[in-house]
């Protein structure tokens, strides 16, 4: 039987069961575009694989944290240890030249017991430009500007291998602690509102070695940076952000959101329990977050 007689056996068939003349070109029709759309749609899921393919994807669009700034000592965090707190494994971050990666997808090299352990939570760019696990070479930012032309050429090397072979995040970058402000140095209300996490660009000037402008916040007779970790909670959108550039001693101390808590900085007339919350924010500020001191509050002028 030729395929033109089937063809015609099938069009006799459909207009018999349809009862309209030439419905056969219809059913051809509906087939075709039913499997064109199967195809556009990645064919028939099951069990809900359609789903979990759209939840993924979006997972990976989702916005990524802002960039921070890291001082040594909360680099130091980052090792990949277990948290005594949450049993749970830490992050595995390291610096490049000041470039701060999370190198997490490489905890079987860079974690605990792993071949480069060494360099968790450390800045290893002369390390691993000279690649010496010499420990005398680590955590010296500084060094990576003196480098000769070959160990500036391996050292540029990894950066790029780090961030665009291995895809590694980067988190941020190391602020040495000879480029961070004097703690005793006394900043003003004028100064510090200067600091308001609402600063765009890329820092430059004394500030060229952060990922983004520092984020002032005061608290007792402190000034602390929280751009060293908070970026999220007091930048741009973050829900502190209105204590950003201000003194915040009473809105902390009476754990309030008021305008007239911001306005007034004056913390005399609060009793031994709201004094004592003020103490836990600066304690948690200093020992927790490790957000460094840049200051102190002349609440005088």
């Amino acid at each position: 039987m030729s395929l033109s007689h089937s063809v015609k056996e099938l069009g006799k068939w459909c207009d018999a069961m349809t009862g309209v003349q030439g419905s056969s070109g219809y059913l051809i029709l509906f087939l075709l575009t039913t499997a064109g759309w199967i195809w556009v749609n990645g064919g028939f899921q099951i069990n809900g694989a359609s789903k979990k393919v759209e939840e993924e994807e979006n997972e990976e669009e989702e916005t990524p944290e802002p960039l921070r700034n890291f001082t040594l000592k909360q680099l130091r965090c980052f090792d990949g240890s277990t948290n005594e707190n949450t049993g749970e494994e830490k992050p595995v971050y390291l610096s490049l030249g000041g470039v701060v990666f999370d190198v997490s997808k490489g905890r079987d090299f860079y974690g605990p017991g792993g071949p480069y352990e060494i360099f968790a939570g450390r800045e290893c760019g002369v390390a691993l430009a000279k690649m010496s696990f010499d420990e005398s070479l680590l955590d010296d930012v500084g060094a990576c500007e003196s480098l000769g032309v070959g160990d500036k050429n391996e050292l540029d090397g990894w950066l790029e291998k780090f961030e665009h072979f291995r895809c590694y995040p980067i988190k941020g970058r190391l602020v040495p602690d000879d480029n961070l402000p004097s703690p005793d140095k006394v900043i003003s209300v004028d100064e510090l509102l200067k600091f308001n996490g609402l600063i765009e660009g890329i820092p430059e000037g004394e500030y060229k070695c952060y990922a983004t402008h520092p984020i002032y916040l005061g608290a007792g007779d402190f000034v602390f940076d929280v751009s060293f970790g908070g970026v999220s909670m007091y930048g741009k959108g973050g829900p502190y952000q209105r204590f950003a550039g201000k003194d915040a001693s009473r809105a902390l101390a009476l754990m309030s959101f008021d305008v007239k808590d911001l306005e007034n900085t004056d913390t005399s007339d609060l009793d031994e329990k709201q004094l004592k919350v003020l103490s836990d924010w600066v304690d948690n500020f200093k020992k927790k977050k490790g957000y460094p001191v840049v200051g102190r509050l002349n609440k005088k002028v």
